[in-house]
C-alpha cells in the first residue's frame, strides 16, 4: 500500500505563489569560462551539430556576432547550401509581412517598391502620383496606340501589373487604418 505523505501544496488558501515549490530548481550556468550567470540561451557548438553551448544573454550575443554559418565549407559547398536554404525558405520570403522594401519607413512591401520602379516613381510617391504616372504610361504604351509593337505590349502589361500591386497595397493600408 502506498504511503501517504504530506503534499507540497496542502491547505487553502495557498500560502505561497503558484510555481514556488520548496524543491530545488536546477539552474544551468553559462558555459563561458568564469561566467556565473544563468545559461539559458542555446547555441550550436559547430555547424550541423546537435550539441549545444548554453550561454547567458551577454555571451550569446558575443557568440552570434562572430558566428559563420558556412565555416568549414569550401566555396562550392557554401554556395550549394545557400541555394538549398533559399529554395527551402522561398515561401517564407514571399510572405507579404516579410518583404519590407529596405530603406524607408516600412509601409511598402518589396513588390510595391518594384512596382514604383516600373512606373518610374520615387519611393515616397503618393497614390495620386501613382495614378498620374500610370495613366501617362498607359496612354503612351497602349496596344491601340502602338499596334503590332510587342515590346510596347509587354511594357503595358508590366505597367498594368505594377498599378494593380500598388492599388491593392493602398486599399490594404486604408482598410487597416
Amino acid at each position: 500500500m502506498a504511503r501517504s505523505g504530506r503534499s507540497m501544496d496542502w491547505g487553502f488558501p495557498r500560502w505561497r505563489a503558484y510555481g514556488a515549490g520548496r524543491e530545488a530548481v536546477e539552474v544551468r550556468i553559462c558555459d563561458r569560462h568564469l561566467c556565473t550567470e544563468k545559461g539559458d540561451c542555446p547555441a550550436p557548438k559547430s555547424p550541423n551539430s546537435k550539441d549545444r553551448w548554453y550561454f547567458c544573454q551577454k555571451h550569446a550575443a558575443e557568440y552570434n556576432r562572430n558566428w559563420d554559418y558556412f565555416e568549414g565549407l569550401d566555396k562550392e559547398e557554401a554556395e550549394e547550401r545557400a541555394r538549398t536554404e533559399q529554395r527551402d525558405n522561398a515561401g517564407y520570403s514571399e510572405a507579404q509581412h516579410y518583404g519590407w522594401g529596405g530603406s524607408g519607413d516600412g509601409t511598402r512591401s518589396r513588390d510595391e517598391m518594384r512596382a514604383l520602379e516600373v512606373l518610374g516613381l520615387e519611393t515616397d510617391a503618393t497614390f495620386e502620383d501613382v495614378k498620374k504616372a500610370w495613366r501617362a504610361r498607359a496612354k503612351e504604351l497602349h496596344p491601340d496606340v502602338r499596334p503590332g509593337d510587342e515590346a510596347a505590349v509587354k511594357a503595358f502589361q508590366a505597367c498594368q501589373l505594377a498599378y494593380e500591386v500598388l492599388r491593392q497595397g493602398e486599399e490594404r493600408r486604408e482598410w487597416k487604418g
